[in-house]
């Protein structure tokens, strides 16, 4: 017979050497084997960690560059406005804003007011991620979050930044100690103040912090009537007063956006600013300052915000004072003058809500760094460097020379930065690729200087509206400049990577390099081999000094140089590639029918597995597909009526449930007590199992033991009564807990004796592969009860049984293919050894239990939610161990919790292995294989804009797949205490059965 191999046909070379001489080979072998997965074990960990750093330069570099200068607008004789306040409303919505109450009246009297008589009105479009530093920052500096700040979640500056205070002459600013050190810390010319964090309290009326920054801005006026120096400062132009309102934020997070809380803080806003200006008119008189009311995102119907939902990306803007056009009427549905598209890419110009009130009143809708450059032209000061706001022309009250010349002002700044950016990847490149249609810039704004010098403003202005839009394109272009070159190599380095893998696996796991090495296809020639590591070295050393003298950062280097590597690997086999493709063409049509329809199955779940990380309920159709195509396998496959079909079909549909519900478990102990016995049920299910059925030929296999000892059946029972003693406990300590209000001591001893024992004992339990793994079920099952809170408790059973139902059908499957082997030949050439006298070659159909692996893995991973879900981290879980605040024990014990059913699978898993005698780091290296499928296809799914959550998800979702090379391995070694001791027996051929 002729063995399939993992790509086909394979046989067993002849024998008859001496004995000692194949023994010190095989020794040989096994010893250099070892040296090998050790060096790609350890190059896979190096290349995943560096490879995981590649998105932190692909996707989040900061957009920010220094050195450009300013370019203040061209006013005569003086800006529109000597000073500016801005009020920003933290989390206001714009619908709650405008709207009316139950009772028809107006919540904003006085804005309201400001909008049909004295200013100008619209929706601020704010973008993902719709947090406060982001949308501050884009108000306040110009520039959408510097994606670099992910690495400090938002919360600080990672690189600084020009602001519209940083150009103004003195700013004043009061209000959240989370807002305003960001931008006044480290500025000398600003005054400000911020209340305590303790002020920040849920449970209260947040709507008191706003009038504390109130009553720190009146106080400000009020001490100028003493202090001559403020009041000769207060006097000055070129002044930013600003007051952030945190109230609604707070208001919306404790009690939500439609509580009457929240919009009864809408109306102390509204008052706020009516207290505002009437202040500052009395106190000036010369009618020389501007106001811009706005709020830096909204906030959801339940309480949240981040995302981009319409009720999160759109908030109120008013704008009036000094600078600022009248109100005019509405004319049309278009509520922009000069925005092409909104950031938060929402369907706009849509009409204004007939409820508003304000359908007869011109709106001007604007994206939230266009407010940046509008407050600069209204006091007259240059637009913050890094701006990438566009004036909105349509709020300011300008001639028509003025407004050309602000939005040449506007359009020079964000050139500048183009400028700069390509000035700095010039002077490091060596093949620099100009952004083309700015080369001749210098001619454009020529040609600007020249149309205003000859009054011909409107041609002026389309000419710099142009170039502004082309200088944003070209800002686009040089922050992902890198972008190809880095995905390429990063791309080209997972796919070298999998290559390495794959030829491994052919090399020393397949029959293949054995077939090859008979037909001479593996004719060794080192001079060949040594050339190609020359050329790899050669070419290594070439882009290294190309990214010295580009002056590359360093992980550029380790990027390129383990792409190199691994591809001067590759070429370094092309003896058995080669021969794999002489191998391949010698083969029939019916083989490459084979071979695609595993490569579809494969691709199939590698998908699945992709999508399920966003969507868990696609886990429920592939059980309920795998339960009925399993079964139908499985009663094709058993000659005789069995039970077993129906076993796995109901364990497969059963777990299926699981991925329907909430990942935010509920409290139900009495479920958690159900749990209990449900685990000695099944326990009880597989004891009386591995006692009658050892003499049936169809299950010896998972039933054997080499010998029984009485001391099995005592550990039985007392694994048992620890998993009663458990379900108990778990009711007592949590009743008492919550009579009580702590953990009784004596329960809190025996909680941690149980959990503790109980993993200890499945070590000395029988070595067959059913009576292990029954006693690592329970084993485990007493910490995870004690662990569990709902219906995570079930989830281990079910989980558990579904494990048994994939040993079920591999011990089938091989029974199967074992019993159609009969002759003496096929069953030497079906056992043939590569590594240990207990393993043989893979095949192509093995392929499925790494899948099959990969599938219940996830399971474990996502069928009661994730690893940043409430449900996986449920504080409330490690009560019944400890109630005092220890974070790094409440972290460990919360993993340990997670870890639990991993433990379970990959037992299984290894046990498998043991089973149909395929060696077990074979099956690792074609888990860690397809797993790289996975991971180069979250590569590209990582987001860069978006809520914080949608960002951190697909960071998250990036780095699990990539640690996946080094987890599954520590598993593996943890597991391998329980699991090294296994013994299998060779199953018999023969066909005498009995029905079961």
């Amino acid at each position: 017979m002729r063995s399939d191999g993992i790509l086909g046909a394979g046989g067993v070379g002849g024998g008859g050497s001496d004995q000692n001489r194949a023994t010190s080979a095989v020794e040989s072998r096994r010893r250099w084997l070892k040296r090998r997965e050790t060096w790609l074990v350890l190059l896979g960990v190096a290349l995943h960690a560096v490879y995981m750093l590649s998105i932190f330069d692909i996707y989040f570099k900061t957009p920010i560059v220094h050195g450009m200068d300013p370019v203040p607008p061209r006013f005569s004789p003086h800006p529109p406005a000597k000073r500016l306040i801005l009020l920003i409303s933290d989390g206001l919505r714009a619908d709650k804003f405008y709207e009316p109450d139950v009772d028809g009246n107006y919540r904003a009297p006085f804005l309201r007011n400001i909008i049909k008589n004295q200013g100008r009105w619209g929706v601020s479009h704010a973008r993902p991620p719709t947090e406060s530093r982001p949308g501050h920052v884009a108000i306040i500096a110009g520039f959408y979050e510097d994606p670099s700040a992910v690495t400090k979640g938002w919360k600080a500056n990672p690189v600084e930044f020009d602001s519209v205070f940083n150009q103004s002459r003195h700013t004043f600013a009061y209000g959240s100690p989370d807002i305003i050190p960001i931008f006044c810390s480290a500025l000398p010319h600003s005054t400000w103040n911020s209340y305590p964090h303790e002020y920040e309290d849920f449970a209260t009326d947040a709507s008191f912090l706003d009038e504390w920054s109130f009553d720190q801005f009146e106080s400000l006026l009020n001490r100028s009537h003493h202090d001559p120096k403020l009041k000769q400062l207060l006097h000055q132009d070129k002044l930013v007063f600003f007051l952030h309102l945190l109230g609604c934020d707070s208001n919306g997070h404790a009690h939500r956006p439609y509580s009457s809380i929240y919009l009864n803080n809408v109306k102390v806003v509204d008052k706020i600013a009516e207290r505002v200006y009437h202040l500052l008119e009395d106190y000036y008189r010369d009618n020389r300052t501007s106001y811009i009311f706005t709020a830096d995102h909204g906030m959801s119907d339940k309480g949240s915000h981040g995302d981009g939902h319409p009720t999160n990306t759109d908030t109120p803007l008013v704008a009036w004072g000094a600078g600022i056009k009248y109100p005019r009427p509405a004319t049309g549905h278009s509520h922009s003058d000069s925005v092409t598209s909104f950031v938060d890419k929402h369907a706009h110009d849509m009409p204004t809500p007939y409820d508003w009130g304000l359908n007869r009143v011109e709106r001007v809708d604007v994206n939230q760094a266009d407010i940046a450059p509008l407050m600069s032209t209204l006091l007259g000061l240059p637009c913050p460097v890094n701006s990438v706001g566009n004036l909105p022309l349509g709020y300011m009250k300008l001639n028509e020379a003025e407004e050309v010349e602000a939005v040449l002002a506007n359009t020079k700044q964000i050139l500048n930065q183009l400028l700069r950016k390509s000035h700095i990847k010039m002077s490091n490149s060596l093949f620099f690729k100009p952004f083309k249609p700015l080369v001749d810039h210098s001619s454009s704004l020529s040609q600007i200087d020249e149309l205003i010098s000859a009054k011909r403003y409107e041609a002026a202005m389309k000419l710099a509206v142009d170039l502004r839009n082309l200088s944003l394109e070209g800002l686009h272009y040089f922050q992902t400049y890198d972008w190809l070159m880095l995905m390429t190599v990063i791309t080209l380095g997972y796919t070298g990577w999998m290559i390495v893998l794959a030829l491994h696996v052919l090399q020393c796991y397949s029959s293949l390099s054995g077939d090859l090495s008979r037909k001479g296809h593996l004719s060794v020639q080192k001079k060949d081999s040594r050339k190609v590591y020359l050329s790899g070295c050669l070419l290594m050393a070439i882009l290294t000094v190309l990214n010295l003298v580009e002056h590359s950062p360093p992980l550029y280097h380790a990027y390129i140089g383990m792409t190199v590597f691994l591809w001067t690997q590759i070429f370094s086999e092309y003896r058995l590639i080669r021969g794999l493709w002489i191998y391949l063409r010698e083969r029939k049509a019916g083989y490459f029918v084979k071979l695609l329809f595993a490569a579809a199955v494969a691709v199939v779940i590698v998908e699945l597995l992709v999508h399920s990380f966003t969507e868990r309920k696609l886990y429920t159709w592939f059980f309920l597909i795998a339960g009925f195509v399993s079964s139908i396998l499985l009663h094709i496959s058993i000659p005789w009526r069995s039970g077993v079909p129906v076993f796995v079909c109901i364990s497969c549909w059963f777990l299926s449930v699981f991925t329907l519900m909430p990942a935010e478990i509920p409290d139900n102990n009495n479920l958690v007590v159900i749990s209990g016995a449900i685990i000695i049920v099944i326990s009880l299910a597989a004891k009386w199992l591995d006692t009658h059925a050892e003499g049936n030929k169809f299950w010896q296999s998972i039933t054997f033991h080499e010998s029984r000892k009485p001391m099995w059946s005592k550990l039985y029972f007392i694994q048992i009564v620890l998993v009663g003693v458990s379900s108990v406990m778990v009711s007592l300590s949590t009743e008492h807990r919550t009579q009580n209000q702590e953990l009784n001591s004596s329960h809190q001893f025996i909680n941690w004796l149980v959990a503790g024992s109980s993993m200890v004992l499945p070590l000395f339990s029988g070595n067959g592969i059913l009576s292990r793994l029954s006693s690592i079920f329970l084993g485990f099952a007493p910490p995870f009860l004690l662990l569990s809170i709902g219906y995570e408790a079930v989830f281990y059973s079910a989980l558990a049984v579904v494990l048994m139902a994939w040993i079920l059908f591999e011990n089938a499957s091989h029974y199967s293919s074992k019993a159609k082997d009969s002759s003496p030949s096929e069953q030497n050439t079906e056992e043939h050894v590569t590594i240990g006298s207990e393993e043989r070659y893979l095949q192509l159909s093995d392929v499925r239990i790494p899948l099959i692996f990969m599938v219940l893995f996830n399971v474990a991973f996502f069928g009661t939610g994730n690893f940043a879900s409430i449900a996986s981290f449920e504080i409330s879980s490690v009560y019944r161990f400890i109630t005092i605040f220890s974070p790094f024990l409440m972290a460990a014990l919360l993993i340990f919790k997670l870890f639990i059913p991993f433990m379970l699978v990959i037992c299984a898993f290894s046990a498998i292995t043991k089973l149909v005698r395929v060696p077990r780091l074979g099956c690792y290296f074609l888990v860690i294989l397809f797993s790289d499928i996975m991971t180069i296809h979250f590569f590209f799914l990582v987001k860069n804009t978006g809520s914080w959550m949608e960002i951190g998800n697909s960071i998250s979702h990036f780095g699990i797949v990539s640690a996946q090379v080094v987890f599954v391995l520590l598993l593996f070694a943890l597991t391998n205490l329980y699991t090294r001791t296994i013994r299998v027996k060779p199953l018999s051929t023969s066909p005498s059965l009995k029905t079961l």
